[in-house]
C-alpha cells in the first residue's frame, strides 16, 4: 500500500477493507505512540460491526510501543472528549466513521486536554510514520498473530503488555455529572421529548441521563425511537442532515405531542432538533440561540462561527454586545480558533456545537440541554425562539454536488459572479456577498463534494432565486 488515504485534514476515516483495516489500525497505533509519545491513552468506539476489531488493533499498537491503554468501551466521540480532559492520559482516540455509510469506519485523535490533532498539527506525522510501518503487516505470521493478541485483550478487563498496561474503563457516570453542570436543574420544567439515538451511540447516554434525572426529580420524560444500539443500522445510516431521515423524528414529535425532538448522527458529536410542530430546525439558528444564551451570560464574551453561513450570528452576537470571529470550517480548525480567542462557545451551521468548559470540545448531549433550560425560562415554544431569524435571514441549507473537477468549477463560478460582488474573501472555499444576498462554496474536507450555501437578508424569493441559479450553474458541471 504506497498511500494511506484514510488520512483527512483533521481525522481518518476510509472504505473497510480498501482504506482501513485492523493492520492499519494496528500501524495508526504504534505511529501515534511514536510521534505524540505518550505514556497513557484512551481509546473508545462506536457502535459499528467494524469498530471493536480496529479498536483492538489500535490498542495493540500503542501497547506494543509501551503505551499505557484506558478501554473506555462503547463510546461517542465526546466521551473520549471528556476522558482527555478528566483522566490523567496523554491522548485519546475514538474509532468512529460518524455519519458515512456503513462500510466505512475511521478515528479522531486527540491529545491531552482534549486538544485537536489535525493535519497541521501532526495527524500527517503519523501517517507517514505509520505508511512506514506498513510493510511488516502483511506476511501471515504477522497477521495471525495480530488476531490471536487482540483476542487475548478483548477477554481481559485488565491485562499486562510487557511494560505496558490495559485496562476496560467507564467513565460514563462522571460525564453525566459533567454534563448537567451546563443548566441549572432546578430551572427545567416539565418537557416531553422525543429522542432518536438512530440505532448509533447515543442511547446508553440518554438512558443514564433519563436515571440522573430521575434521581434529581428534573420533570424530563423520553419518547425513545430508534434507540437500541445496533451496527447494522437497521433504519438506515444515523444522518439527520439526510431529509429521508427526518420523517421518524418529526412524525414522533408530532404524534406524542412533544416539546421538541432531537435526533444525533452515529458518534453524537451532532445533535439536530425539530421544533413543536415536527419542524427540521437547520443548526445555523440554533447557533444563533446558543449565543445569545452564553452573551446573557457572559456580556463582551467571544463566539466562533464558520463561513457558510454567519449573518444571522453576527446579528446576534452584535445584539447581545458579544464579539463574532469567523474561522475556517472543520472540529480541529475550531477548536485551535476558540483556543487562541479563548472564545465562550462555538458554532458550525452542519449543527457542531462547542464549549469552552468542554475543553473547547463539541458536543451533540450539551446544546439540547441548554434549549430545555432556555425553554423552561421562557415559556416559550422553539418554533418562537426561531422564528425571527428565520425570517430576517432565510437560507438554503447546505446542498452537496459531486463535481470531478471543483477547484476548476469554483474558479469558473468566482469569475462569473466578480463583476457583482460587494465582498469576496477565500477563508475556507469561495464566499461572496452582493449586499442582500450570499453564498459560500466549499470542497469537503471528508468527502468528494462541493457544498453550496446561499442566505439573504428577510427575503425568501430572493435567497430560493439564487440558489435555484446557482444550482443550475452547479448541476451542469457535475
Amino acid at each position: 500500500m504506497s498511500t494511506l488515504s484514510c488520512f483527512k485534514a483533521y481525522d481518518i476515516r476510509g472504505k473497510l477493507g480498501q482504506e482501513l483495516n485492523e493492520q492499519i489500525a494496528y500501524s495508526i497505533g504504534r505511529a501515534f505512540a511514536r510521534v505524540m509519545k505518550p505514556k497513557s491513552v484512551a481509546v473508545g468506539g462506536d457502535i459499528r460491526l467494524s469498530s471493536e476489531s480496529l479498536k483492538l488493533a489500535l490498542t495493540l499498537g500503542l501497547l506494543n510501543e509501551g503505551v499505557d491503554v484506558l478501554d473506555l468501551g462503547m463510546t461517542g466521540t465526546e466521551e473520549v472528549y471528556y476522558a482527555a480532559q478528566s483522566l490523567a492520559v496523554d491522548g485519546a482516540i475514538e474509532v468512529t466513521a460518524s455519519h458515512n455509510p456503513i462500510d466505512y469506519n475511521g478515528m479522531k485523535l486527540v491529545r491531552a486536554q482534549s486538544r485537536p490533532i489535525s493535519g497541521d498539527t501532526g495527524l500527517f506525522a503519523i501517517r507517514d510514520e505509520a505508511l512506514r510501518l506498513q510493510a511488516d503487516l502483511y506476511e501471515p505470521s504477522a497477521l495471525n498473530e495480530l488476531t490471536r493478541q487482540s483476542k487475548i485483550i478483548a477477554a481481559n478487563t485488565v491485562w499486562q503488555f510487557g511494560r505496558a498496561s490495559y485496562q476496560k474503563h467507564s467513565i460514563l457516570i462522571p460525564y453525566i455529572e459533567h454534563l448537567l453542570t451546563y443548566i441549572n436543574v432546578t430551572n427545567v420544567k416539565p418537557l416531553k421529548l422525543v429522542v432518536n439515538s438512530g440505532n448509533g451511540a447515543a442511547g446508553h447516554v440518554i438512558d443514564a441521563l433519563e436515571q440522573a434525572f430521575i434521581q434529581r426529580e428534573i420533570p424530563v420524560h423520553f419518547v425513545k425511537v430508534n434507540h437500541q444500539p445496533d451496527g447494522n443500522f437497521p433504519n438506515g445510516i444515523p444522518n439527520p442532515l439526510l431529509v429521508e431521515n427526518r420523517q421518524v423524528t418529526a412524525e414522533a414529535v408530532r404524534h406524542y405531542q412533544a416539546d421538541f425532538g432531537i435526533a444525533w448522527d452515529g458518534d453524537f458529536d451532532r445533535c439536530f432538533l425539530f421544533d413543536e410542530q415536527g419542524n427540521f430546525i437547520e443548526g445555523y439558528y440554533i447557533v444563533g440561540i446558543l449565543a445569545a444564551a452564553f452573551l446573557k451570560k457572559q456580556p463582551g464574551a467571544k463566539i466562533i462561527h464558520d463561513p457558510r453561513l454567519y449573518w444571522n450570528t453576527e446579528a446576534i452576537v452584535e445584539q447581545n454586545n458579544g464579539k463574532a470571529i469567523c474561522s475556517k470550517t472543520g472540529h480541529a480548525f475550531i477548536k485551535e480558533r476558540m483556543r487562541a480567542e479563548d472564545a465562550v462557545y462555538g458554532g458550525e451551521m452542519s449543527a457542531h456545537h462547542y464549549f469552552r468548559d468542554f475543553a473547547y470540545c463539541d458536543s451533540g448531549m450539551i446544546p439540547w440541554l441548554l434549549i430545555a433550560e432556555l425553554l423552561s425560562l421562557s415559556g416559550k415554544k422553539l418554533s418562537q425562539l426561531v422564528q425571527q431569524m428565520i425570517a430576517d435571514y432565510p437560507s438554503s441549507g447546505e446542498i452537496n454536488f459531486k463535481i470531478a473537477n471543483p477547484q476548476q468549477i469554483i474558479a469558473k463560478l468566482a469569475e462569473h459572479y466578480a463583476p457583482f460582488a460587494i465582498e469576496t474573501d477565500d477563508i475556507d472555499g469561495l464566499s461572496m456577498s452582493f449586499g442582500n444576498w450570499r453564498f459560500n462554496l466549499r470542497v469537503s474536507n471528508t468527502e468528494n463534494v462541493i457544498r453550496l450555501n446561499v442566505e439573504a437578508r428577510g427575503d425568501v424569493k430572493l435567497m430560493e432565486q439564487k440558489t435555484a441559479e446557482l444550482k443550475y450553474f452547479l448541476t451542469e458541471a457535475e
